[in-house]
């Protein structure tokens, strides 16, 4: 089995949302898809989406055993999108533009909120799909046997014709990246757009990414950008490695403004809060920090490094070895 990977470079993440538009456009945007957002950015720190997702017991214990959470509510949790008063802002009834009903959550709800007070206030945004994972607990937690992972390159998919809507992918994934299709009665996920890999092109979030943050590509391809930034340089390290699943989808994690101090100064205090950043990425992100500040070091004096070169991305295509 191979294993087509991903990586996401935090530090040059936009949080423009042109990734989510391309995924939508092109798979969600069907009857019974309208919350499903296979592809989604959010704030960190932040509630995600769907929200509380990474507060759910799901995946697996450190024993190996199968652990099934909760399903989130629909809309409580996800928030169903809703439309505005276009008619009656037009035909004069309403003087403001205003949602046509009540909403209480939504995909970017608490976006750019972040944590800390003015001026040592933070957050970056953290691109999502699914992982991919080598050990999927959506999966193993299927009763019909209506997930697989294929062996060529292994993307996880749902087979529609032997799913039954039992929902227990959707209780065991622990980023609640499996969604139940409302106007079919059945689950669906993120394929990796498939088809485009089969015809040697990149995911569409990857191809259209405005700030060029995704690499793509096998991970026992030596040659290629997601090998040397896992597993040469180990700067993109997974989400949750703590939920058990071994995510493909990898991050380089995000480099922290420094704080200030009461006078105004800047001190050599991280804005960004170590133990946050262990909790979602675990203890390896000191690893990679330290690795991405003194390749960082290097550009500054004019030396050369390869890592910052590859991280750059000066051509779009050597992004993706499919």
């Amino acid at each position: 089995m191979r294993q087509l990977a991903m990586v996401m470079d935090l530090n040059k993440c936009l949080g423009c949302q042109t990734c989510t538009a391309a995924c939508k456009t092109q798979w969600t945007n069907r009857a019974g898809r309208e919350y499903m957002y296979w592809n989604n950015v959010e704030t960190q720190p932040g509630s995600g989406y769907p929200k509380g997702y990474m507060n759910y017991e799901a995946g697996w214990d450190g024993k190996g055993n199968l652990k099934k959470g909760e399903i989130p509510p629909i809309p409580e949790d996800y928030g169903i999108p809703w439309e505005y008063n276009y008619k009656e802002l037009m035909d004069g009834s309403a003087k403001t533009l205003r949602p046509d009903s009540e909403n209480t959550w939504s995909a970017n709800w608490d976006e750019d909120v972040g944590d800390g007070e003015y001026p040592n206030s933070y957050f970056f945004y953290l691109p999502r799909i699914c992982n991919h994972c080598t050990k999927p607990a959506c999966l193993a937690a299927c009763p019909n046997k209506a997930i697989r992972k294929r062996e060529e390159d292994g993307i996880v998919l749902v087979d529609l014709k032997l799913c039954k809507g039992a929902m227990e992918c959707i209780k065991a994934c622990p980023y609640k990246k499996v969604y139940f299709n409302l106007d079919i009665g059945q689950t669906e996920k993120c394929i990796f757009c498939f088809p485009r890999i089969e015809k040697g092109l990149p995911p569409a979030c990857a191809k259209q990414c405005v700030g060029r943050i995704r690499h793509v590509g096998y991970l026992d391809d030596e040659e290629g950008h997601v090998y040397k930034l896992v597993k040469k340089w180990k700067v993109a390290i997974p989400l949750r490695p703590d939920f058990g699943t071994l995510p493909n989808v990898y991050y380089v994690p995000p480099l922290s403004p420094p704080k200030f101090n009461e006078k105004g100064e800047v001190t050599d205090e991280p804005r960004i809060p170590m133990e946050f950043l262990k909790r979602l990425f675990g203890k390896e992100v000191e690893n990679a920090l330290a690795t991405l500040k003194s390749e960082m070091g290097k550009k500054e004096k004019g030396e050369k490094s390869e890592l910052m070169d590859t991280l750059i991305a000066y051509k779009h295509g050597e992004m993706f070895r499919i």
